[in-house]
């Protein structure tokens, strides 16, 4: 076999990451995989000879050694990396993000800001797309290589996805469309934790400004980020938080929802969000029905 041939299929691996971390996904159990299927199995051990019968002699038993010790193993839902943000790049994004008084000032303080890691990698800051007085606002995760090159969230495969089911449900001109960072993360991965923090400020000032009635989290970095959650988002999903902001008034009503990305890969799941998009829906028409 060619080498060319044996080339592992990078963007299966990548989608295959894509559908574990949407799913859920967020522990690792080892440090390298195990090809279990390539283990032999275990030679049965021959049983030693008996030993000739010995004289019964009282004698106390030695205390059993404990193991020694293993591996340490998150448990499920550990925070396995910590949102380590540097404190100057934080400070400077709460100073930025409160200085603005409207949503176009805030774009251009978002685009001005140097503290995100993700600048350097990507072509252009984006921010969002909808209506600024929406009572809908969604929040998703990251720009893609679309959102990149076109400057607006939700623009690609995805995004047209969530437009169609938007439509369907009667909220396209209810919505204000943005992400927890606003810069493409390489290779269209999962935005980590700290990335997430040091944009957060400007994502809550942007809140504040728009005071949507409600808020649709999609896809589980969303969920989690937005809710310091460590479920995944099928667990997640279809059920109503209330997301806090630094000020006490700013408290909104969160549905957290799949991602438009992942119904791509998994269709039979739509249903699932469509649901959700049926739930929120009634909310939005009758805010004071408990949910």
């Amino acid at each position: 076999m060619s080498a060319e041939a044996a080339a592992p299929d990078v963007r299966a691996i990548e989608s295959l990451l894509a559908f574990w971390t949407a799913s859920g996904v967020d522990t690792l159990l080892g440090d390298a995989p195990i090809d279990r299927t390539a283990l032999a199995p275990a030679r049965p051990v021959a049983a030693p000879p008996a030993a000739a019968p010995a004289a019964r002699v009282p004698a106390a038993r030695a205390p059993m050694a404990p193991p020694p010790p293993g591996p340490a193993v998150a448990a499920p839902g550990a925070e396995l990396e910590p949102a380590t943000v540097d404190p100057a790049a934080l400070a400077e994004a709460r100073r930025a993000a409160a200085a603005v008084q409207d949503l176009d000032q805030l774009k251009a303080a978002i685009a001005a800001f140097d503290g995100c890691p993700l600048k350097s990698g990507a072509r252009q800051a984006v921010f969002s797309r909808g209506r600024p007085d929406a009572p809908l606002m969604i929040i998703g995760e990251a720009p893609g290589g679309d959102e990149d090159l076109q400057g607006a969230p939700f623009v690609g495969r995805a995004g047209q996805l969530l437009d169609r089911m938007l439509a369907a449900a009667g909220l396209s001109d209810r919505v204000f469309i943005t992400n927890t960072v606003f810069w493409r993360p390489p290779g269209n991965r999962t935005p980590l934790p700290a990335e997430q923090a040091v944009c957060a400020p400007f994502l809550e000032r942007a809140i504040a400004l728009v005071r949507p009635k409600a808020l649709l989290l999609a896809g589980g970095a969303s969920a989690k980020a937005m809710l310091k959650q460590r479920e995944g988002i099928l667990a997640l999903r279809g059920r109503w938080f209330t997301w806090r902001g630094e000020d006490p008034d700013l408290q909104i009503p969160t549905l957290p929802t799949l991602h438009p990305a992942f119904l791509l890969r998994q269709p039979a799941a739509k249903r699932k969000s469509w649901e959700d998009l049926l739930i929120l829906s009634d909310r939005l028409d009758r805010p004071d029905r408990p949910a």
